[in-house]
């Protein structure tokens, strides 16, 4: 007889038990539902985890709970849709204000993505000369690019830039190879062009926009010295460049976040039709 009642105790603290993990897995779902009709979607989402870590057999409320997440994910999505079909306008206005000021070079024979390329700083109208250029293909990609003019080469691999006050910034070296690092001789003279381009001109770029009011020198490194001052136009070309390249770069940005809504969009209709 004791034995049976004790085995009778236990059934009913075990049965006790489970309901308290039904009411409690059941209370954070409600709570997870009022947060998803407030929009707190990141609040909602950790809710929802935290049932099934809790209370991993209540197979009911975790299943109530799978379609909860894919609703809340959808309603995050049309957000992030709507979003994005406000701001890529702004943005694309913005972007053909500052187009104004550049050329756009693009080879479609061996090109995929085209460069702009302020009108200040064409290779035309910079031939014979040692300057620092810059460009940004059309997903916001910047690049700078030092040029070295002169009777004999001085193999240069990189470039460090500098105020009066100390404060610098330097690229990484960037071997010959022909292709980003080259060289040519024309008429007894040599042209070197060495190309940074994304996080190697990173720094560079920010230093010269930064510093744009200011006298910045520039040595080229890795060979022979030679150092120069940047030319105010040049000066005002980069920082041009450096502007349209963040407009480019937002518009790559929201378009792709734009796509990844859509798809996903896409994804959780499927999946919400077939649970209905």
């Amino acid at each position: 007889m004791k034995k049976s009642a004790i085995c009778i105790a236990l059934a009913a603290v075990a049965l006790s038990g489970c309901n308290n993990d039904e009411k409690n897995a059941q209370a954070r779902l409600d709570n997870a539902r009022s947060m998803y009709e407030r929009n707190e979607f990141f609040a909602a989402k950790s809710e929802i985890d935290s049932i099934r870590i809790l209370y991993p057999k209540e197979f009911k409320v975790i299943r109530e709970g799978l379609t909860l997440m894919r609703q809340v994910e959808q309603k995050e999505a049309k957000r992030n849709l709507a979003f994005c079909d406000s701001l890529i306008p702004v943005k694309q206005q913005e972007l053909e204000g500052l187009k104004k000021g550049f050329n756009f070079e693009k080879d479609s024979a061996y090109n995929e993505i085209g460069n702009y390329v302020s009108k200040q700083q064409t290779i035309e109208r910079n031939i014979q000369r040692c300057y620092i250029r810059s460009g940004v293909n059309e997903k916001g990609e910047m690049y700078l690019a030092s040029v070295y003019f002169g009777g004999k080469p001085i193999n240069h691999t990189g470039i460090k830039l500098s105020t009066q006050d100390g404060l610098f910034a330097e690229t990484p070296a960037i071997p010959y190879d022909g292709g980003l690092n080259y060289h040519f001789k024309d008429l007894g003279n040599t042209t070197e062009v060495v190309t940074y381009q994304g996080e190697k001109c990173e720094d560079a770029v920010k230093f010269i926009f930064t510093h744009k009011g200011e006298r910045i020198k520039v040595e080229y490194t890795g060979g022979k010295p030679y150092i120069l001052y940047i030319a105010d136009a040049d000066k005002k070309a980069i920082a041009s460049t450096y502007e349209l390249a963040v407009v480019l770069s937002d518009i790559e940005k929201l378009t792709k976040e734009k796509e990844k809504a859509i798809k996903k969009l896409a994804y959780l209709e499927k999946k919400l039709s077939g649970e209905k």
